[in-house]
């Protein structure tokens, strides 16, 4: 368990690094307007490689790599990625209906979790 935290934890140190020079380079190569198009385009990346990643490591006997690429790399460099695999292995389950709750209350409740976390500090700080 502790060599697979530690791997997981060097996957993420990677995913983090990665996501954040490619915020940098999207924000020089197209400006740093109002829209978060480095985060955007780090989710779309990850969701696309989150699916390439569990094919080719399951079809190839590789899943001993998952805590490293998939939840370490991916995890740090987007947790979207994950939220996207759950909501497709969800509907390739034919649980259609679970997978629209789970989207919407993610969705849903982190907003509201990130507006209550921002409204409470900010009470405190006053």
């Amino acid at each position: 368990m502790l060599i697979t935290m530690f791997q997981v934890a060097l996957g993420g140190a990677i995913g983090s690094a990665a996501r954040f020079a490619a915020g940098v380079a999207i924000a020089r190569g197209f400006g740093a307007g109002g829209f978060p198009l480095g985060v955007l385009t780090v989710n779309i990346l990850g969701s696309f490689l989150m699916g390439v990643l569990v094919v080719f490591l399951g079809q190839r006997g590789l899943a001993a790599f998952n805590p490293f690429l998939m939840t370490g790399v991916l995890g740090g460099f987007t947790t979207f990625s994950a939220f996207s695999l759950e909501t497709l292995t969800l509907i390739e389950r034919d649980a259609v209906g679970q997978a629209a709750i789970y989207v919407s209350l993610s969705v849903a409740g982190s907003l509201l979790a990130i507006l209550a976390g921002v409204h409470a500090m900010r009470a405190l700080l006053a």
